[in-house]
């Protein structure tokens, strides 16, 4: 007997320019960039690194979304089990060389203990489960080009495996002086924000009267872009949209994609690294709300990266 799948139950954004996923498609690089405080209030956000302040908001209007918290309470009920999967490549890279930088110049005695927890690579995803009382396992993903879509499947891992009852996972990149040094891509073609959606089984949040939004399918791995959409699509048919790879070259011929429109979703909210897969899944889902898509078909990473991930998500007309 299969396990029960793993649908999306919440989405939360923390875009610039950006209110719902259905603007995704829409959106333009360069809008005002978003501010936590005015979002989420002050509270809680001193000493926070912006990547973490951002991944909070986003958060909480997943877990507002999916009545896992309410307006008078962010303290998760079910928190117990509750996991929190955050992907970032570059979210508190300048944190780090600040305080490497800090060191050298000061020693450590010139580092404040408060602001000292940030450079922890996993303080997005600690933080999240801290402010909301998420108590199951917590993992924080630096994977590359394919950590977005990699979140995603290991919070829906968490769940199959009996580890958690319910995922989030978070997708969050900003831009600052450090990053565009080190990257080599600046302004506003650079994402300053975060994607968070809820992940879980569509039996346990219709006991809440929430109605699932998508449903994740099947996800790989592969050494090109071709054999990883081959791998998904291996009969050329089955889905209506294609998202691919940040930069992927639009005419270039991919078997198996004959006739999807394809989107790359860098052209929308820029260049995204770990956060793009998940982006990507709250874009597909505010395609499936319109009902313009059924099924999506989401890639990360290229021919010229060391791995290039797939995933299929499917809309869910019946979850009434």
């Amino acid at each position: 007997m299969s396990a029960p799948s793993v649908h999306v139950t919440g989405i939360g954004l923390a875009l610039p320019g950006v209110t719902r996923a259905a603007d995704l498609l829409r959106a333009a690089p360069g809008a005002d960039a978003v501010s936590p405080a005015e979002r989420i209030g002050r509270k809680g956000l001193r000493y926070k690194d912006r990547a973490t302040q951002l991944a909070l908001a986003a958060a909480r209007d997943a877990l507002r979304e999916a009545r896992l918290i309410t307006e008078e309470s962010e303290t998760c009920a079910l928190g117990a089990s509750t996991a929190v999967v955050a992907s970032s490549n570059l979210g508190n890279l300048d944190t780090v060389c600040r305080t490497a930088a800090e060191i050298a110049e000061q020693s450590v005695d010139g580092i404040s203990p408060m602001g000292l927890p940030n450079a922890s690579s996993n303080v997005v995803a600690s933080s999240v489960a801290i402010r909301f009382a998420l108590r199951g396992p917590n993992l924080m993903l630096c994977n590359g080009v394919t950590s977005g879509l990699d979140a995603l499947r290991w919070g829906a891992s968490l769940i199959a495996s009996g580890r958690a009852a319910r995922t989030v996972v978070i997708g969050v990149e900003t831009r600052n002086e450090v990053t565009d040094a080190l990257t080599g891509h600046a302004g506003p073609d650079v994402l300053d924000g975060a994607v968070a959606v809820v992940l879980e089984r569509a039996v346990d949040a219709r006991e809440r009267g929430v109605v699932p939004l998508a449903e994740l399918g099947a996800y790989t791995r592969g050494g090109s872009v071709a054999e990883c959409v081959a791998a998904l699509l291996p009969d050329d048919t089955g889905a209506d949209v294609w998202f691919t790879p940040q930069g992927f070259d639009a005419e270039l011929p991919v078997p198996a994609t004959r006739g999807l429109a394809r989107h790359d979703l860098s052209r929308n909210i820029g260049h995204a690294s770990g956060a793009l897969g998940v982006a990507q899944c709250a874009a597909a889902v505010g395609g499936f709300a319109g009902n313009d898509l059924g099924v999506a078909l989401l890639t990360n990473g290229d021919d010229g990266s060391d791995a290039v991930a797939g995933l299929v998500l499917r809309a869910v007309r019946d979850a009434a």
